[in-house]
């Protein structure tokens, strides 16, 4: 049993197996989580000792939405980044996200075999609304359409540029889509070319235990159930209801600098696709700089184990490590801009996605 050795500096097919060895599998994804945990610790230390008060006016606008975008393991409940802060009482807003996500994955098992080359947009559609001072709702329904996507030139351009052409995607040069993952011989996630359907729907609730004052942050926990509305058959849902319980954390260290820490963990319930799948955490750390008080630049790093269990397959057990750059934007009272990417940073240890470019628009009605 050797040490395993990766092709390439960006591939994802691996030589040996003895990463997958139980005790690699758990090594592998406490990487991940140690990451997010030292990120979520760091932000935490700041938040209590960083600054005193800091001005009522600097609220932020908040991290990004951003979940784990990766094709197989979004299937699970993913709780996108929020801040504790809720909405006031009968106030309500209407998000509408469009993320456009490239997945590139190449491997073989003894049990699973896998050739994977598309794009997936998710255009969600979510609500919320204030209940109480301390309490909001929410609901949010995604629509998935996946096809070959706009997203390979830059992204080749970029490689070319930097680290050079992953292994993985110059093995697809001359295709732009596939779609073949099997198990034991026999089809394991099914899916085509220009192909659209509904996702799993959310229902989403928060409630703010602590507002921000007295040097003190604002702290919120959240609750989430997914509901199997999704088309399993194109695997766009799991057929699965999931639940998840989490905590939200945001602090204003001046009136340009905020903080805030996700920590979230889900519970799915069944199998997916016939495969076997557990707990899973999910963490988020974001630094925000108003430039002025209608744009602001936000840094966020995101950290997800994986759902699947002992598949053996590198594209499903591994984590995801990523980080995201992006701006936001006040058009006006009512509505709010949002631009930005997620990049893996753990390529290619973890499953990631390769790439996720999205666009938020909020409308928010207030009295």
């Amino acid at each position: 049993m050797g040490t395993a050795k990766k092709v390439g500096p960006r591939s994802r097919v691996w030589i040996s197996r003895s990463e997958w060895s139980p005790v690699g599998r758990r090594r592998g994804a406490r990487r991940g989580l140690r990451r997010a945990g030292l990120a979520l610790v760091v932000l935490a230390v700041f938040m209590v000792f960083g600054a005193g008060r800091a001005a009522a006016a600097s609220q932020g606008f908040g991290p990004f939405p951003v979940r784990n975008f990766q094709a197989f393991q979004q299937l699970v409940l993913g709780m996108p980044g929020d801040r504790a802060t809720v909405l006031k009482p009968q106030e309500w807003d209407l998000r509408v996200e469009l993320a456009e996500t490239a997945s590139v994955y190449r491997e073989q098992t003894p049990q699973i075999t896998a050739a994977v080359k598309f794009e997936t947009l998710r255009s969600g559609v979510f609500f919320r609304y204030g209940l109480t001072e301390r309490l909001e709702v929410g609901a949010e329904l995604p629509i998935f359409y996946r096809s070959r996507g706009f997203l390979e030139g830059a992204i080749t351009q970029v490689e070319r540029v930097t680290s050079g052409v992953a292994p993985v995607r110059a093995g697809f040069k001359d295709t732009s889509f596939a779609f073949n993952t099997t198990r034991n011989g026999g089809p394991l996630f099914k899916g085509a070319d220009d192909h659209v359907g509904l996702g799993d729907m959310t229902l989403s609730g928060k409630y703010q235990v602590m507002k921000q004052e007295f040097g003190l942050p604002a702290v919120s926990l959240r609750f989430a159930l997914k509901l199997p509305t999704g088309d399993e058959d194109r695997t766009f849902g799991s057929g699965r209801t999931d639940l998840g319980v989490g905590l939200a954390v945001d602090k204003a260290l001046s009136e340009r600098w905020m903080l805030y820490g996700n920590l979230n963990g889900i519970l799915p319930t069944g199998r997916v696709a016939g495969l076997e799948v557990g707990p899973m955490l999910t963490g988020l750390a974001a630094v925000e700089y108003r430039w002025s008080p209608t744009f602001s630049l936000v840094a966020q790093l995101e950290g997800y184990t994986s759902p699947f269990r002992n598949t053996g397959a590198a594209f499903l057990d591994k984590g995801v490590t990523e980080g995201t750059l992006g701006f936001s934007y006040l058009a006006s009272d009512r509505y709010l801009w949002q631009v930005y990417g997620v990049e893996n940073i753990d390529y290619p240890t973890g499953s990631a996605a390769d790439f996720t470019l999205a666009t938020v628009l909020t409308y928010r009605f207030r009295q």
